[in-house]
């Protein structure tokens, strides 16, 4: 059930994500649809990668590809003087596609029987790597880069699964909230890594 209803939420979310870059860019209805599917997919495809499942086994989801395929097409049929709008949205889904999918991916890889490390690394991934493949097709640097603390939080998640504190529907919910709350307030008081301070 937690399984199923992450994958719903990831999925829907991170569709909606990618279907407002899209329309960010002034992109045609299949710039639509490949920015919808990679954002919502992306993700799931480094997982089976990094754990060793056949990534073919993405293509078994055919629920999922039919829940992306009609939330993309909503988000297409809103009027386009709505966008002003819709970046704020657009931060908030893909934070919730975020902490679904980084759940999911540190939940899959704690019972393939990964090691801590690889638990953290499954949940980054699962969780910023659709983020990644949209940007990078949208001809963005990629979020995980240069925004405001993004990947951290997904790791951390992780690393809470690792370790054997999240055990249960509740405490999975509020894990959920929590990596949401925090990319949320990144954005809101601009939280950032600490980078290189450049001479150029």
């Amino acid at each position: 059930m937690i399984w199923d209803i992450l994958n719903y939420i990831g999925t829907i979310a991170f569709a909606i994500s990618g279907a407002i870059i899209a329309m960010d860019e002034e992109y045609d209805i299949l710039g639509f649809y490949v920015l919808g599917f990679t954002t919502a997919f992306g993700g799931g495809a480094f997982r089976n990668l990094l754990i060793g499942i056949p990534i073919e086994d993405i293509w078994a989801q055919d629920y999922l590809f039919i829940a992306a395929f009609f939330t993309i097409t909503v988000i297409f049929l809103i009027p386009g003087h709505w966008l002003t709008y819709w970046d704020e949205w657009g931060i908030f889904f893909d934070a919730i596609g975020l902490a679904a999918f980084a759940v999911q991916g540190a939940t899959f890889a704690v019972h393939a029987g990964a090691p801590l490390s690889a638990v953290i690394v499954a949940a980054t991934l699962t969780g910023s790597g659709g983020g990644m493949i949209r940007d990078l097709f949208a001809g963005r640097k990629p979020m995980i880069f240069r925004e405001e603390v993004y990947a951290l939080w997904a790791a951390l998640g992780g690393l809470a699964i690792g370790l054997g504190l999240i055990n249960g529907p509740w405490t999975t919910g509020i894990l959920i909230v929590l990596i949401v709350v925090f990319r949320m307030l990144s954005v809101r008081y601009k939280w950032r890594l600490p980078r290189h301070s450049s001479t150029k």
